[in-house]
């Protein structure tokens, strides 16, 4: 069996964020493909919060191995102030040191047939870079998502320190992959001598962790009496703006249009309850919004498949981008309501797998138009019939499962290796 050194700062037992499944399926589905995958990552310590949830799922052969790690931001601040040159490129950064060091280590135990670092924490694509060039062992960079862009990151020296990471990662790659078809294209014209080395592996969705889920789906509605739709995940202010949202159901309230009593939107972990309370105090419609903490893997895709509606929000500023959990809506087989940029890979994405109707994040009339269709059942809108284009096609759907993700893997490596 051959054996790759999987170089990622997401991965078990960290909780809060949908970057972990991609690292944590591979190794998962890899070994049954003939890849033996060992993991360095950080020491629990740099993690913000921690879960078992996610433990159970590590195949019990895979190898993690920790390197010391600190996050400058909790473990280095002195009155909330840290110097600005601990953190960059990132937070972690101090991973990096005992991350070379012990890659070092492993790669002398283990002899890897190949390396393979993931973004989007930048310290992981500098311990692979630089375990490359010590080592000679071929490197595999997944960006999944564009690194360095015109106005990211804000800071112009963290900036110019990701366009010299990326650079060194393309440049020492013999793959570099990413997650959608515009992030590849970009990269193929921003280093076109890397052209044949730039692919597209997509996110997934993990079919065991459905199963699981679904037996505990069988409690019913979220809000019995009342539609909920529900945005699971982080709702960031600019990339994820829910102000228009928020503005289309208050709009709505004072049309009389919806009641609390008929519509709930609940937003699951979105890490930013303060702004939604702000948005929903202004538009006087707090009574429709339920912000809940964050809860385990599996109860997170039950609760997707009790919803009655699914919330994707994605900017025009994300064109090249898509949320990892679209495929997880996907496989839910609820309706999704997809609040994006028509001209963007996240509409392409739902449009591939029959989820033909999306409305802008910024257009505030079309949303409300289309919230008021969802509660007063106009057109077929109602709890259990939807109207097409907004529910997957599930044989569509399942071909994006994270197993069928890593056979194509797997099938890149083939011929690299």
């Amino acid at each position: 069996m051959r054996r790759i050194l999987m170089i990622a700062y997401h991965f078990p037992p960290l909780a809060g964020s949908s970057g972990i499944q991609r690292t944590l399926r591979l190794a998962q589905h890899l070994p049954a493909l003939g890849w033996q995958p060992i993991i360095l990552t950080t020491h629990q310590r740099a993690y913000e919060r921690c879960s078992q949830d996610l433990l159970g799922d590590v195949m019990p052969e895979t190898q993690v191995y920790r390197a010391q790690a600190w996050d400058t931001a909790r473990h280095f601040s002195i009155a909330g102030r840290y110097p600005a040159a601990l953190a960059r490129p990132d937070r972690w950064a101090t991973w990096r040191f005992d991350g070379v060091r012990l890659g070092r280590r492993l790669i002398d135990e283990f002899k890897p047939d190949l390396l393979w670092c993931t973004y989007p924490i930048a310290t992981a694509m500098v311990i692979g870079t630089e375990l490359q060039r010590l080592s000679g062992v071929p490197l595999v960079a997944d960006f999944r998502d564009p690194m360095a862009q015109t106005d990211y990151p804000a800071d112009p020296t963290t900036r110019a320190q990701f366009r010299e990471i990326e650079n060194r990662a393309i440049g020492a790659a013999v793959l570099s992959t990413f997650t959608t078809r515009s992030a590849a294209a970009e990269y193929r014209v921003r280093y076109p001598s890397a052209d044949g080395r730039i692919q597209v592996l997509e996110n997934g969705y993990d079919e065991d962790a459905f199963v699981d889920a679904a037996a505990m789906a069988a409690q019913g509605p979220l809000n019995p009496g009342a539609q909920t739709l529900l945005h699971s995940g982080v709702i960031y202010p600019s990339e994820r703006d829910p102000s228009k949202l928020i503005a289309a159901l208050g709009q709505l309230h004072r049309a009389a249009a919806i009641t609390p009593e008929r519509l709930k939107i609940r937003f699951r972990a979105s890490s930013a309850d303060d702004l939604l309370r702000q948005l929903g105090a202004q538009e006087g419609v707090l009574d429709y919004l339920e912000l809940l903490p964050p809860i385990g893997y599996r109860a997170a895709l039950s609760e997707m498949m009790r919803a009655d509606g699914l919330l994707l929000l994605q900017a025009a500023n994300c064109n090249s981008q898509v949320p990892a959990k679209l495929y997880e809506y996907l496989r839910s087989g609820r309706p999704i309501l997809g609040l994006t940029d028509a001209q963007g890979d996240t509409a392409a994405a739902l449009a591939a797998c029959g989820v033909s109707r999306t409305v802008g994040l910024d257009d505030t009339p079309a949303i409300a138009k289309l919230l008021e269709q969802i509660i007063r059942g106009d057109e077929g809108y109602v709890a259990t019939s939807w109207r097409d284009g907004l529910v997957a096609n599930p044989a569509l759907a399942r071909q994006t499962s994270r197993k069928e993700r890593t056979r194509q893997f797997a099938e890149m490596l083939s011929q690299i290796s």
